[in-house]
């Protein structure tokens, strides 16, 4: 396939124009799209790559699964400043095998997604290569003044994580096919294959201003929380017994694994971890949007990152998330 025929194949996978959207003045066709923010917006720009061997495996891995996954890893930084998406671009190198149904596949999954997160495809670049590699940019809006950052968590305040985590790193293991796993199914395997951004709990804790500092749960709870910490100048101390862990205990523990260690350092949940003011804490509820809201722990002066276990002792935690440079 001649890279002209692969354009007009996505062309036809999406429509020759963007979905509608006031914001995309000019799409796909073009040397570049033109973009209008709306007025009293900032814009949020973000981009995020999916690479074959290093975040998905190409036996493994549904293509329509990758289609979806390389968007929605991308929005989800989105939702972690409290925003909406508005448009994306698409690099893609492939090798010349997988233009046929492989293709089609991922295109399907990846205009799903474009669909459920209302972000039309407004162009991109393609390329062959032997192994897949996917860049995916996301435009994205927030009400002016009203971004969510890693730098505003303050002492005293709670620390928030949205959902179970877990699940994503149990789907992983799952579908890696180790010799002590049974084949998983597709309830077992879907928030690592489809994940779904946290769009609208996001655009509410930024309206109604009740967290204090946000990101979203790419690569665990243990790698993450450093991060906040560090943009913030403070610490925090977790509490063993509050982390959620996933909503089927049972299946983990048949398999031997250890459900606070998936919590802690499980990747790809694209859950929020968030602060509040101990004084806001009454208003916000247990779930939304059948989400659940779970306090984990506290933000503290010292730089120390401490782990409070069912017995009163703490230790500290160390980061055992997923780190594409850690050997």
């Amino acid at each position: 396939m001649r890279e002209n025929e692969l354009i007009s194949k996505i062309d036809r996978a999406f429509g020759r124009r963007p979905d509608a959207s006031p914001e995309v003045r000019l799409g796909r066709g073009d040397d570049a799209a033109l973009f209008r923010p709306r007025a009293g917006q900032e814009i949020i720009l973000t981009c995020d790559w999916f690479l074959e061997g290093t975040h998905f495996l190409r036996e493994k891995h549904p293509p329509d699964s990758v289609g979806w996954k390389c968007l929605a890893r991308a929005v989800s930084d989105i939702a972690a400043m409290g925003g909406g998406p508005r448009c994306f671009l698409l690099s893609l190198a492939l090798p010349d095998t997988h233009t046929g149904r492989w293709l089609s596949k991922f295109l399907a999954g990846l205009g799903r997604a474009s669909r459920k997160f209302q972000c039309p495809l407004a162009g991109g670049d393609t390329t062959r290569r032997q192994e897949i590699s996917i860049n995916v940019t996301v435009i994205g809006e927030v009400q002016k003044g009203r971004a969510l950052l890693r730098s505003g968590a303050r002492p005293g305040d709670l620390v928030y994580v949205s959902g179970h985590l877990g699940e994503a790193e149990l789907g992983l293991r799952l579908l890696s096919g180790r010799r002590e796993l049974r084949k998983p199914n597709d309830a077992l395997t879907k928030k690592h294959l489809y994940p779904e951004p946290r769009l609208s709990l996001g655009q509410w804790l930024a309206k109604t201003r009740l967290a204090s500092a946000m990101m979203d749960l790419s690569d665990g709870l243990s790698g993450d929380l450093p991060r906040l910490c560090a943009a913030s100048g403070v610490g925090a101390r977790l509490e063993e017994e509050k982390i959620p862990p996933i909503q089927d205990p049972v299946i983990a523990q048949h398999y031997g694994l250890n459900l606070l260690g998936l919590a802690l350092h499980g990747g790809d949940d694209y859950e929020l971890l968030f602060t509040v003011p101990r004084r806001k804490a009454k208003l916000l509820p247990r779930a939304f949007q059948g989400i659940s809201l779970t306090p984990i722990g506290e933000i503290t002066k010292g730089p120390k990152l401490v782990l409070r276990e069912e017995n009163g002792r703490e230790r500290p935690l160390a980061a055992g998330g997923w780190d594409p440079f850690r050997s």
